[in-house]
């Protein structure tokens, strides 16, 4: 029993009942069933061991991961060998024909460079760029630590919340930013979605930043780990380097199938750089500290990307009204408000109605785990995560209401 929530045992791998070219519904893939996390390896629910706190903090979800992504890695197990591994062509041609599918974007084989993790290449893209790094704040903690342990300075400008509550890029404080005397900027850090204020920014916004990048010549590093989480049905994913040649030449992009497909334990990622001068200076940059990516990450990686589309769309639909349950709880309680979440899994809550010093720690009393605004860059936020089952995140909502 966790949380007043009782575990129902192991989720079981289902199939679709989705026939081909419709989505799959909800109720196709059981995402309602609770499973007690705790004791075991999960660092989310493990932050809270022996108390009685709901964790809906670090940004991976309760659900199961997808059936095929199970019988992946089930038979690359039942192999019995587990030496240094390397992308095979059926896992190259799986990411892809993803991209091509989702994004209408075609890339070559030799524009992929592979990772254990986003945060990796975050740090791997510091290092490569000579010079400063420019990013917009709120915005994911590695933005903001990235830079400095890479031995590079750090410019942050706000991004702008307008009166209808929509984040949105100050391109005002970007020019001052780029422009300042002392700055010597030659990278940008995007998030792409963006985590946690929940924006797929869209087209006009990122061609004036390109526009912005291009005449300040700035190499971008994407984070497009949200990609496959658009939660607004007429929403697409526009991957940055689509922008147009000159954005693609000075681009590396990161993805994952981690967020979406719910396997970041399983270490696996990769880079796509165009350009071939660029990808050169990653790969040295990676050179004697990024380790081989684990073979059963490039195992689940090509089956989430080749075989998991149903269960994707049954996600959609499930983190869809879970998102509106969360901010229609939201808008009931006093002192708390939220902007519409249209991608991710984030809800990022402005909590200084509330006028406590650290909202993170009042929630926290009251038996619900959120990311603390502070961490990204925005004190008096908090950050949360309805990733989980239907009863965990009411449960939770509940609680909040009440404190």
């Amino acid at each position: 029993m966790v949380g007043g929530l009782s575990s129902s045992g192991p989720a079981q791998a289902g199939g679709s009942s989705g026939e081909p070219g419709h989505p799959a519904r909800p109720d196709a893939f059981d995402f309602d069933r609770v499973v007690d996390l705790s004791g075991g390896d999960s660092i989310k629910w493990n932050r809270y061991a022996g108390r009685d706190v709901l964790p809906l903090w670090v940004a991976d979800m309760d659900f199961a991961a997808p059936p095929a992504v199970l019988e992946a890695l089930q038979a690359r197990v039942a192999r019995g060998h587990f030496g240094y591994g390397g992308p095979w062509p059926a896992l190259v041609d799986a990411v892809r024909g993803h991209l091509a599918r989702e994004y209408a974007w075609q890339i070559e084989p030799d524009w992929l460079v592979w990772l254990p993790g986003l945060v990796s290449g975050l740090n791997v893209a510091c290092r490569a760029v000579d010079g400063g790094v420019l990013t917009a704040t709120p915005v994911y903690p590695p933005f903001l630590s990235a830079p400095r342990l890479s031995g590079r300075t750090l410019r942050t400008v706000p991004l702008r919340q307008d009166a209808d509550g929509r984040w949105r890029w100050d391109f005002a404080a970007l020019e001052a930013a780029a422009a300042a005397p002392d700055s010597d900027c030659r990278l940008l850090l995007l998030c792409h979605p963006h985590n946690p204020v929940g924006r797929a920014w869209d087209d006009d916004e990122l061609a004036a930043l390109a526009d912005f990048c291009a005449r300040r010549d700035l190499i971008v590093c994407s984070d497009e780990i949200h990609c496959g989480l658009l939660l607004d049905a007429d929403r697409r994913h526009r991957p940055w380097a689509t922008l147009g040649a000159d954005a693609a030449r000075r681009s590396i992009t990161l993805m994952a199938p981690s967020k979406t497909y719910n396997v970041p334990g399983l270490g696996c990622a990769f880079a796509v750089i165009p350009d071939g001068a660029l990808r050169r200076r990653f790969a040295r940059a990676m050179q004697g500290i990024v380790p081989h990516v684990n073979v059963l990450g490039l195992a689940a990686c090509e089956a989430a990307y080749r075989d998991c589309d149903d269960w994707h769309g049954a996600l959609l639909a499930y983190l869809r009204a879970n998102r509106d349950c969360v901010q229609a709880a939201v808008a009931r309680m006093p002192g708390l408000s939220m902007s519409h979440v249209e991608a991710t899994y984030l809800a990022w809550i402005d909590a200084r109605g509330l006028g406590v010093a650290d909202p993170a720690a009042h929630f926290e009393a009251a038996g619900v785990g959120l990311s603390n605004g502070a961490e990204f860059g925005l004190p008096g936020w908090v950050r949360l995560n309805f990733g989980c089952p239907r009863a965990t995140l009411e449960a939770a909502l509940q609680r909040m209401r009440a404190a």
